[in-house]
């Protein structure tokens, strides 16, 4: 069977700490609302919040997923991030290594 290009999707999530990220990521996995989440420390996020600069020390989650899916993760971030306003980005993916590919849908079920 070929891949249907957007049929699954990566999605982006800042985290303030390794602690917080793993916590996330687990849930995700467990929930089958992600078939893989890479955790990568130390990045730098620089941004406009309440008007003024900030700079912070961050993790990033790369989290991959069916399209189909992407609201029931938001929502699951939503409820267990601790930011007021947390990042939730996606992109679709458009091809890959098939075999990976075949294996995060048969990890992650399309949604009825």
């Amino acid at each position: 069977m070929e891949y249907e290009p957007g049929t699954h999707s990566v999605a982006y999530v800042t985290a303030p700490n390794d602690e917080t990220a793993k916590k996330i990521a687990r849930g995700l996995v467990e929930n089958k609302l992600a078939a893989c989440v890479n955790i990568i420390p130390q990045i730098t996020s620089i941004y406009e919040w309440k008007d003024k600069i900030e700079e912070d020390s961050e993790v990033l989650m790369m989290i991959k997923t069916r399209t189909s899916i992407i609201e029931e993760l938001t929502k699951y971030v939503r409820e267990n991030h601790p930011y007021e306003v947390c990042e939730v980005i996606t992109l679709p993916i458009q091809s890959g290594n098939p075999p990976y590919l075949k294996w995060l849908g048969e990890a992650v079920k399309e949604k009825n």
